[in-house]
């Protein structure tokens, strides 16, 4: 699963999340923890540790950094 990869690799994920109050928001977070109900994270949006509802989570996407050399 995509979220216990993010937290083995220290990966950040973009998430489409429902609140309870059925806004949708597209987040960028850092996973901290996970259990079956509840997912733990940073989040950026909020700029501070979130606790959200998995079953509102409606998309995940690992977030790929590209690598810039300098020759």
């Amino acid at each position: 699963m995509i979220l216990e990869k993010a937290i083995k690799y220290n990966q950040l994920i973009n998430m489409v999340y429902m609140s309870k109050e059925g806004q949708i928001t597209k987040r960028k977070i850092k996973v901290l923890n996970l259990d079956k109900e509840q997912l733990h994270a940073f989040c950026f949006l909020r700029q501070e540790k979130r606790t959200f509802n998995i079953n509102n989570i409606l998309a995940l996407e690992p977030v790929y950094t590209k690598r810039n050399m300098v020759i």
